[in-house]
């Protein structure tokens, strides 16, 4: 197995856009690694191209056998959604290059897992003003709006994402998403020096 790259960022930072446009990029020639989770599928998601939707009793099992490799549990105002990544299938290339999404959490717990050297972080912010403004417009497509659940999350990123927290796993380096290109190229140029130095 290659190098992880984690891409981090508050709720409608725009990273699901940012991580579709790296792994479209043939010349960086990444390979996704696709979550697991317990919450509710969303209008326009696919089971097993955005997460794996699965039901509480499956975590468990997989927590039986050994194989959550990470795992992160939020008491919504829907009940308790999980989140995790899993030793399966997906991680068995060699050489290969991976990306996938998390939270500073998970960063921490995938470094304990694959060692330091293997886990390059990339935090992506924007304006808080403006993601409340995404977050808002993507939950109205939704059939059934989440709003209270809407507002938990971009008030809990807050403290999940604090200087702090960010120093403590550190991070030292984010990627503003104000102009997306520019955004992208800026990450692409790091990415690209970043797992050179890592070989």
């Amino acid at each position: 197995m290659g190098k992880i790259i984690c891409l981090m960022g508050k709720s409608a930072s725009g990273k699901d856009t940012v991580y579709k446009r790296l792994l479209a990029d043939r010349e960086l020639g990444l390979k996704h690694i696709v979550p697991y989770t317990t919450r509710p599928i969303r209008e326009g998601e696919r089971n097993g191209v955005e997460y794996y939707f699965t039901e509480e009793s499956a975590f468990w099992e997989l927590k039986r056998q050994g194989r959550i490799i990470e795992d992160r549990a939020y008491h919504t105002c829907h009940g308790l959604w999980r989140y995790f990544t899993v030793n399966d299938s997906q991680f068995r290339e060699e050489g290969q290059n991976y990306i996938l999404i998390g939270t500073l959490e998970a960063y921490e717990k995938l470094k304990d897992y694959f060692g330091t050297g293997r886990l390059l972080p990339i935090m992506i912010v924007l304006d808080d003003g403006i993601r409340l403004q995404r977050a808002l417009d993507r939950e109205k497509k939704q059939a059934v709006p989440r709003y209270e659940e809407m507002c938990r999350r971009f008030l809990a990123d807050s403290e999940d994402f604090s200087e702090k927290k960010m120093a403590q796993a550190g991070i030292s380096r984010c990627f503003e998403n104000r102009d997306l290109d520019k955004c992208l190229e800026d990450i692409r140029c790091y990415m690209k020096k970043e797992i050179r130095s890592l070989e």
